[in-house]
């Protein structure tokens, strides 16, 4: 069987204007993440990277840990379809209806890197909503319609891919969350409530043979725990 790992991006931006820039923590990450899989002598045949920044520099920083060590790695090739959901828009769309119930949430959003587990909390409900497809609008993505662009860019890996290859794809949590859902079935409520979960740079290794493709393994971040340093596991 092959190999699929679904590595989160670095920490992020949170907080700032531009979120999808590695915040420093966010590049170390990037780096640890691959010195640990070249050390373990880990064989790439092929990257692919969502094409947000912070997708395709946490691809470059970790896959330069490998040249550093003297492998071999293939050229990373950029699928749109591992994006990250638009959170902004979904903020946006759903936050009108949710404001009669919860009038401190401009200011709790305004100021998210003060107000995080208030985000969090409100980020959630909005994210519930988006789910359950009762509050669609147009011009905003549905959850569907993402989990369809997911399934679209799984299925063009698989289509491309060779028996026993290891494959790396550097994305975000909320498509991981959408092959979790396409893979196990869970329901979208449950998945998100495992996106919270997911570490920076963690690793989720999905096995497949032919078209075939079961979870293995879900948001191992070893390669941060064994350097006992807690600031470097983070969520956003």
């Amino acid at each position: 069987m092959g190999s699929i790992y679904l590595i989160r991006h670095g920490q992020a931006s949170f907080g700032a204007d531009n979120y999808d820039v590695l915040s420093a923590l966010g590049i170390r990450q990037a780096e640890i993440l691959g010195a640990h899989l070249a050390q373990l002598g880990l064989r790439l045949d092929r990257c692919y990277s969502g094409g947000l920044f912070r997708q395709r520099h946490t691809a470059d920083a970790a896959l330069a840990q490998f040249r550093a060590a003297g492998l071999n790695v293939p050229s990373v090739e950029i699928d749109p379809a591992f994006n990250e959901f638009d959170a902004d828009a979904v903020i946006r769309a759903l936050l009108p209806e949710l404001l009669p119930d919860e009038p401190e949430a401009l200011n709790i959003l305004h100021n998210a890197a003060q107000h995080r587990a208030e985000f969090q909390r409100l980020f959630s409900k909005l994210i519930l909503r988006w789910v359950s497809g009762e509050h669609d609008k147009p011009g905003l993505q549905s959850w569907q319609d993402f989990v369809s662009q997911v399934q679209d860019g799984l299925e063009r890996i698989l289509t491309q891919a060779q028996s026993k290859q290891n494959i790396a794809v550097f994305t975000s949590g909320g498509t991981i969350t959408a092959l979790l859902r396409l893979i196990t079935g869970i329901p979208p409520e449950s998945a998100f409530e495992l996106n919270w979960q997911i570490v920076n740079t963690s690793l989720s290794r999905l096995k497949f043979r032919g078209k075939e493709v079961s979870l293995a393994s879900f948001n191992s971040h070893v390669h941060l725990e064994l350097l006992k340093a807690p600031e470097l596991i983070t969520y956003r």
